[in-house]
């Protein structure tokens, strides 16, 4: 798969992929896993990395934002991202089943996961569903693409979105953004 980027999710496979992480081992876990990756577009690394004080306020309650740290994203870009409403009741249930302290993704030793392990982890998942080229960048590169062709509709840039997702250069970004016939079609009318 070298020289190959990550399948897009549509939101179809998506929801596929949440109902399928109902029925592991640990709903809880892995539904905030995947709500992870397509609602915050962290990296395998990312997801591995994250903590309950990246999470918490100073008070210990669930945040409205994730405050990454520099120490667990790629080349240092820490950042901080809004919680999609989703992710934040995913990870509010998680907190009641797992508890809040460590790192948020964790074994069933309760242990913390490697990336590895989570790119194994949705390697499996996919595979499972039946959903060839999609890896553990999908939900990333989904989002990335999706924030990408909505970022319009809530008054930003394409800026904006290169600073949710981590990237130093904006050609990073775009190389992410999945281009769209349709809207490329509907775009013609406009002109």
């Amino acid at each position: 798969m070298a020289g190959r980027q990550a399948k897009v999710l549509s939101d179809g496979q998506l929801m596929a992929a949440l109902k399928a992480a109902r029925t592991t081992r640990y709903p809880a876990r892995d539904r905030a896993m995947l709500l992870l990756s397509a609602k915050a577009g962290l990296r395998a690394a990312e997801i591995a990395g994250l903590t309950w004080p990246m999470l918490t306020t100073a008070d210990g309650k669930l945040s409205d934002y994730i405050a990454l740290a520099d120490t667990i994203a790629k080349k240092g870009s820490g950042r901080t991202i809004p919680l999609h409403p989703r992710l934040k009741a995913a990870l509010t249930q998680l907190g009641k089943t797992a508890g809040t302290q460590g790192h948020v993704i964790k074994s069933e030793r309760g242990e913390r996961l490697t990336a590895g392990s989570v790119v194994n982890w949705f390697k499996a998942l996919y595979a499972r569903l039946g959903l060839e080229g999609c890896t553990s960048h999908s939900g990333r590169r989904t989002f990335i693409t999706m924030a990408a062709r909505r970022i319009s509709r809530a008054g930003g840039s394409i800026r904006d979105v290169q600073m949710l997702a981590g990237h130093r250069n904006l050609r990073h970004t775009q190389g992410y953004i999945e281009p769209c016939s349709k809207a490329q079609r509907r775009l013609m009318n406009f002109l």
